[in-house]
């Protein structure tokens, strides 16, 4: 396993592709509204991207991918492809995934969002997802080891008789999208899982949470993910950097309490 720790000059710049993907994620909230198409959000946030921000969506082209963002709607874990076709309505809740590129370096976080008000079992999911999230943050720091992270959020799963999605995991991020470590979100464990944690470490925590079974499906499309019960899902994403005494989050939006 090769985890490359930054340095000082690519923390900075890892900090502003953070930043950046955050800022996408705030600009695009008052747009996902009942009626809107998620291709309408993709074309809003990529020309954000590239004439506001002066930036890469990352996902564009990414083997092949053929959107600038990340629109997974109800079933769907992740990567649905956004559609000129596919309408927003009441109830529905979408995760939208941003990734930029800024001088070179990758910004990666995604969030849930409401359309209109949703179930009670749709935000329940939602909120614990993100609640997950939260926790598995406060545990990141130096000597902490990646195999406690995907413990945690089984944990607290199972509680509250949830799955967790075992097929797609977090990631190192840097210069590359995806690169070493790879961090699950399930009680998983491997001697590659149970990596410590050193200063200057940056990775994402993306837990994918079922309400019902974990097992999932791919999509003729080569990318959509679905849930194989056909149960809602939630995703929430942070890109990380472990600092000397704890956790710093470089895609932290206004509105987050870290």
């Amino acid at each position: 396993m090769n985890v490359r720790i930054k340095t000082p000059e690519e923390i900075a710049k890892m900090r502003v592709a953070g930043r950046l993907a955050a800022e996408v994620l705030e600009m695009i909230a008052p747009h996902v509204q009942p009626g809107i198409t998620t291709g309408a959000l993709n074309d809003i946030c990529h020309r954000y991207i590239t004439e506001e921000q002066d930036a890469i969506p990352a996902p564009l082209n990414y083997h092949g991918f053929p959107k600038s963002i990340c629109t997974s709607v109800n079933h769907v874990i992740c990567h649905g492809i956004p559609d000129e076709n596919k309408i927003l309505k009441k109830g529905d809740v979408v995760n939208i995934d941003i990734t930029v590129i800024k001088d070179g370096y990758h910004g990666d976080t995604s969030k849930m969002f409401y359309v209109g008000e949703p179930s009670i079992l749709a935000r329940r999911l939602t909120e614990f997802t993100r609640d997950a999230l939260y926790a598995a943050i406060a545990l990141v720091k130096p000597g902490a080891r990646i195999s406690e992270i995907g413990q945690l959020i089984q944990k607290m799963a199972d509680k509250e008789r949830f799955s967790v999605v075992q097929e797609y995991c977090g990631h190192g991020i840097g210069q590359v999208f995806h690169e070493d470590p790879q961090i699950l979100h399930y009680d998983g464990y491997t001697p590659r899982s149970d990596l410590v944690l050193a200063p200057g470490m940056c990775f994402t925590i993306e837990p994918m949470i079922n309400a019902g079974k974990r097992h999932c499906r791919l999509l003729k499309d080569g990318w959509t993910v679905v849930t194989k019960d056909h149960s809602l899902s939630a995703q929430w994403e942070h890109t990380l950097l472990v600092t000397e005494t704890g956790v710093e989050v470089l895609t932290r939006r206004s509105e987050e309490p870290f």
